[in-house]
């Protein structure tokens, strides 16, 4: 039996790390696709009944007291994040495309999308830049800030081009997002 090299040896420690790499990102964008689609149907859920029931806005006090004593380790259900839900849904209605566009980013993202940006138009563009482009949270405020869906087309970076999948910063806030983690 052979003693691998150091090159050899190197070369495969740098294949597993790459694969492990490649498998958590993976892993962060199955779970934030889960997660964000729970958030969408609970929201929906809230808001089909008090449009149907006239339902107020106490059962999401109630909803959060109860869910958060169900759920005591998961830190999503309070009553803001339960409103945010509702929004989500109202402002991306199940026959528009948006769900299925913002559950592949983190849903910071998407609570600053509810808050910063009034058109749904807007709001689906600057979701879209974030897949495409790979924003961090930041960036994507500070496109926001700088009102960049009315001055850019679609090439606003070179992410895609130059960076490897796996550097990507919204990778990076995947695999840092606290209701991932929360979530599993």
């Amino acid at each position: 039996m052979s003693v691998p090299t150091p090159f050899e040896y190197a070369e495969l420690l740098t294949e597993i790390k790459e694969r492990v790499q490649v498998s958590r990102i993976r892993a962060s964008v199955a779970v934030n696709g889960e997660l964000i689609l729970l958030y969408w149907r609970i929201g929906r859920g809230i808001l089909k009944r008090q449009e149907t029931l006239g339902w107020g806005s106490e059962v999401i006090t109630r909803l959060a007291a109860d869910l958060s004593r169900e759920f005591p380790d998961i830190k999503g259900f309070s009553y803001r994040n339960l409103k945010y839900m509702r929004q989500f849904a109202k402002y991306w209605p199940s026959d528009a495309k948006g769900p299925q566009l913002v559950a592949q980013i983190p849903w910071g993202h998407i609570r600053l999308l509810l808050d910063r940006v009034e058109s749904p138009a807007a709001r689906d563009w600057y979701a879209r830049a974030t897949v495409e482009h790979g924003w961090s949270r930041a960036v994507l405020d500070r496109q926001i800030e700088a009102n960049l869906h009315f001055r850019q087309g679609r090439g606003v970076t070179n992410f895609d081009r130059t960076l490897p999948p796996a550097q990507s910063e919204l990778a990076s806030s995947l695999l840092k997002d606290p209701y991932n983690f929360d979530f599993l």
